[in-house]
């Protein structure tokens, strides 16, 4: 089991950079890579600390190299020499100590919009979340289903259309996760089945916006985990809320009652869990140590 945690270390601290476009227009393109080495020079720092500290699963920030899918873009930044010398840092490390890495492409980048233009610039998002995992190694690109434009089930089958037409390229790394407030995990199990895509379970998110009808979490955890078969370990999400189990705001931590109740909730079913709080690898190694008396823990 490999806990993680997502994208900004606070201890060392990392500190990624962007800018507006009205800078890339009046510095051209080598502002933009003087802020991409910053920022893989970054991803290295997090990587050595967590490597210190026993953490072996990180989430890399989605904004490496600022403006990567807008029409701006004419830096083929994925063949400069300077960056693929600092992917290959990366990937190296990764592989050395087991790391598992994995990106979250953001709440705009929709695949089950009603609008061509919108899914357009997502497929074109996902192509570069999916070629900087490839770069480093990375396994897991993380998305949600979208909204439901007044009817979810016509929803769910846009995007199961347009995850048809993508590439092999992201489609092997795409996966879906259950949200919040629209589609729970029913839904995306749903989706799962006519697609393929392996599916990550948010407990937070289920007790959010959990399945309605009369089907125990177990059944439907195991069918998540099904989805994962031949493929790689299933990976979950937990947080815990800011004021009350249902707080769709993040704590600082995760509580160690919520992280026991995910753990009796795997049982046998071994799973690498990223702990989404705001204190980030801080969290982390609060239930590290949780975990050095904890009854439950396995490899």
């Amino acid at each position: 089991m490999k806990l993680g945690y997502a994208c900004i270390n606070l201890s060392v601290p990392t500190k990624f950079r962007t800018c507006r476009l009205k800078t890339v227009e009046e510095q051209g393109m080598e502002k933009v890579k003087e802020l991409t080495l910053h920022n893989f020079q970054e991803v290295l720092r997090a990587l050595r600390w967590n490597v210190e500290h026993n953490i072996s699963f990180f989430r890399l920030s989605s904004d490496l190299v600022p403006f990567a899918s807008h029409e701006i873009m004419d830096w083929e930044w994925f063949n400069d020499e300077e960056v693929l010398n600092l992917t290959s840092q990366i990937k190296e490390l990764a592989e050395e100590h087991e790391m598992r890495l994995s990106m979250h492409p953001g709440q705009y980048t929709i695949l089950n919009s009603n609008k061509d233009e919108v899914i357009r610039k997502a497929v074109l998002d996902l192509e570069y979340h999916a070629r900087v995992l490839e770069l480093v190694g990375g396994s897991d690109m993380i998305i949600h289903v979208g909204g439901a434009y007044g009817d979810k089930e016509k929803a769910k089958q846009q995007f199961i259309s347009s995850y048809q037409s993508l590439s092999e390229k992201i489609t092997s790394k795409l996966i879906l996760e259950n949200d919040d407030k629209v589609f729970h995990l029913k839904d995306v199990i749903d989706i799962s089945e006519k697609t393929g895509v392996p599916v990550c379970f948010d407990i937070h998110h289920h007790r959010c916006n959990p399945y309605p009808d009369n089907i125990p979490l177990e059944e439907l955890l195991q069918q998540a985990f099904l989805s994962w078969k031949h493929k790689r370990r299933p990976k979950v999400h937990i947080s815990s809320g800011k004021t009350s189990p249902t707080d769709r705001t993040h704590h600082d931590y995760v509580f160690e009652d919520d992280f026991d109740a995910l753990l009796e909730l795997l049982g046998e079913e071994k799973a690498d869990i990223m702990l989404e709080a705001k204190r980030k690898e801080e969290a982390v190694l609060r239930i590290q140590k949780h975990l050095d008396i904890h009854p439950k823990i396995k490899s």
